[in-house]
């Protein structure tokens, strides 16, 4: 059986709003997609004629929603999910402005978060209706994708129960730290946002924040972790590698 194909692009180092609004329009084509299959089945159910009948079924064969997964980097950002809270930003605006920091307020679940050059993020417009109605498995699959490249690392990435995302030292207490964040946005089994991993991600930043809420938990980098620099394009490709093995896809290139 042929792998589904999902059409990756690297954007490389860009602005958080050029990589919103990109994904935002991926995604509402993606909805406009379902809603006219949608407005055609119901369309095709009244209809009588044979004839008409196989030229609706030949149309909507050739209108689907398609997969997609971009990577990039950004700019230093905070970004607050819509269930997140201000007060977890510890700096004011005019530090931020200072720090040559930019903030929004984005649509995604979860908290407050940072992102920053070297640190890989990702973000997948995936139809679930394709793979499986189950919101809960898509963010296990996610972790898993880092969990699997981490461990090429000799890293033993951890779940945490009841906190999204990936750790290491997940279940001793006093050395928590989370290496990847995660908040997804999902409309009608479109998603889009993701994950944030941090590579040779400059963890000062992380000081300005409580990250994704969760008080008295450190935050890490791949960097850290192993003492050195890490050639960023080739975790990047132990990503994308892992990111097609765990979903059971193709990527390819848009």
């Amino acid at each position: 059986m042929d792998k589904p194909i999902v059409l990756f692009k690297d954007l490389g180092l860009i602005d958080y709003k050029f990589a919103w609004d990109y994904q935002e329009e991926l995604f509402r084509q993606n909805l406009e997609i379902k809603s006219m299959l949608r407005s055609r089945e119901l369309a095709g159910n009244n209809l009588i004629a044979g004839n008409e009948k196989a030229r609706y079924t030949t149309t909507e064969k050739a209108l689907t929603t398609q997969h997609y997964f971009l990577i990039c980097e950004h700019q230093p950002v905070l970004t607050l999910g819509k269930s997140g809270h201000i007060e977890n930003i510890l700096i004011s605006e005019d530090e931020m402005e200072t720090k040559g920091i930019q903030y929004f307020k984005t649509n995604r679940g979860g908290d407050i978060t940072f992102h920053g050059p070297q640190q890989i993020v990702g973000y997948p417009i995936f139809d679930l209706e394709k793979f499986y109605t189950d919101i809960g498995r898509y963010l296990r699959s996610l972790e898993q994708v880092i969990i699997m490249t981490l461990e090429e690392y000799g890293l033993n990435g951890q779940r945490s129960k009841g906190e999204t995302g990936v750790w290491l030292d997940a279940n001793v207490p006093g050395s928590e730290r989370k290496i990847c964040a995660m908040g997804v946005r999902c409309s009608r089994w479109i998603t889009m946002h993701g994950f944030a991993f941090n590579v040779n991600t400059d963890l000062t930043y992380f000081d300005t924040i409580i990250p994704c809420g969760i008080e008295n938990k450190k935050v890490t980098s791949l960097q850290k972790e192993l003492n050195r620099h890490v050639d960023y394009d080739e975790v990047k490709n132990k990503v994308k590698k892992n990111f097609e093995k765990v979903f059971t896809v193709q990527l390819q290139l848009l």
